[in-house]
């Protein structure tokens, strides 16, 4: 029979009192081991520093760039989180919103998961960067359509580029799922990122969640340099002559193709989140501060003359002639009640029977809140549903201003047409 191990060694078996006491002395150390952090179902090594305290959520204010965060001191490029480990990925997998089109779902994959393997800039558009993107196993060699970049944006046929723009235009991506919630479908896809690739200037990469939008290949523009953000050129005299009711537009006369249901979704749209550029980029609606870019380059003086005022950012895609694309929506989500643009909704007569049927529910605030919780870079920037909060209830509180102009002024609403 094999020995004991102390009676190898020589040594005498332990008493049982002596066990006892030893048995006692191991569970009076267990009891009074500090607990693991709450909310973690995985706790921290003992020798794992403590988790820093989270910087508080900036507000998300469009035109003003979010509360600088300041940056680690860099030792060299950072690296792109790997793919399955963020937590902005939990959202757009199984939670999606019924208002959200499959394909509006994977081209949110793309723009908050792909991977960046080239970059421009976009002429005349400042910090704007558009990048080619490729979904996460993809190799450049497996994208159908892909073409050489010897044309602006060739390299951008296949429909994997997004534009990168402001950290102060992250009211861009809250403006896609208003768009959205409300049924209009107008809006190009859009998401909150936090970049690190090698590709991308520091200013990229300093941490700070940016808008990326998707770029739409087949974007109709003017061929005039100067007028190259339209697809059609309109003023605003003839713009609210072809909104007359009966009025008949002539084939070849400016955005003819252009119904007056779309002129309603995107009066609605505006309004809502008080976008000047569009339809009113004089300021003509409101009296402006000295600040603003209508006042700065001397554009609101032009108010005294209708004839010179012009619409801008009126687009439409080569594949729907019919539907106007609304980019750029970065609105004023701080702008007063008292200025708001009343002018935006000129000449616009009806509006879209279901856009009205949800601001009248009293059901927008928690639909936009079920909608951006799918992004979870803006949901956890921002603060969650604490920090969006204020935010929407500016929109709700201008959809009851812009239910009542619709009272005061009996006008109608339209049943929406199939896409």
């Amino acid at each position: 029979m094999a020995q004991r191990p102390w009676r190898r060694t020589g040594m005498k078996p332990p008493a049982p009192a002596a066990v006892g006491v030893l048995l006692a002395l191991a569970l009076l150390a267990l009891i009074h081991l500090p607990p693991p952090p709450e909310h973690s179902l995985f706790p921290l090594p003992a020798s794992s520093p403590p988790a820093p305290p989270r910087e508080a959520a900036a507000p998300l204010a469009a035109g003003q760039a979010l509360r600088k965060r300041r940056p680690a001191p860099r030792t060299g490029p950072r690296q792109e989180q790997a793919p399955g480990r963020s937590r902005r990925r939990r959202g757009m997998e199984g939670d999606s919103a019924p208002w959200l089109s499959a394909d509006d779902l994977q081209k949110m994959r793309l723009l908050s998961r792909g991977r960046v393997v080239s970059k421009a800039r976009v002429p005349a558009h400042g910090q704007v960067m558009r990048v080619r993107l490729l979904a996460v196993g993809e190799a450049e060699g497996d994208a159908d359509g892909d073409v050489s970049a010897a044309s602006p944006g060739g390299e951008c046929q296949d429909g994997r580029c997004g534009l990168i723009k402001r950290p102060g235009d992250l009211y861009e991506v809250l403006a896609f799922h208003l768009d959205r919630v409300l049924g209009l479908n107008r809006s190009l896809p859009a998401v909150a990122r936090r970049f690190g690739s090698r590709l991308l200037p520091y200013s990229y990469t300093d941490g700070a969640p940016r808008p990326v939008i998707w770029w739409a290949p087949d974007l109709q523009h003017l061929e005039d340099a100067n007028n190259d953000q339209n697809s059609c050129a309109l003023g605003w005299l003839q713009y609210q002559e072809m909104l007359q009711p009966h009025r008949l537009v002539a084939r070849d006369a400016p955005c003819s193709s252009i119904p007056h249901s779309e002129w309603s979704r995107l009066a609605l749209f505006d309004f809502l989140l008080q976008v000047h550029d569009r339809l009113d980029r004089y300021c003509c609606g409101f009296q402006p501060d000295p600040s603003e870019p209508c006042v700065e380059e001397m554009l609101h003086e032009k108010c005294r003359n209708p004839a010179e005022l012009v619409l801008v950012h009126i687009l439409v895609r080569r594949s729907a002639p019919s539907r106007l694309v609304f980019i750029d929506n970065a609105g004023r989500p701080q702008h007063p009640e008292e200025k708001l643009n009343f002018r935006l909704l000129q000449g616009i007569e009806s509006f879209p029977e279901a856009a009205v049927a949800t601001l009248r529910s009293g059901r927008l605030q928690s639909l936009l809140l079920r909608s951006l919780r799918l992004d979870r870079e803006l949901w956890d920037s921002q603060g969650g549903a604490q920090g969006l909060s204020p935010l929407l209830q500016i929109i709700d509180r201008r959809a009851q201003i812009l239910l009542r102009h619709i009272q005061e002024h009996n006008l109608t609403v339209f049943e929406d047409s199939p896409p």
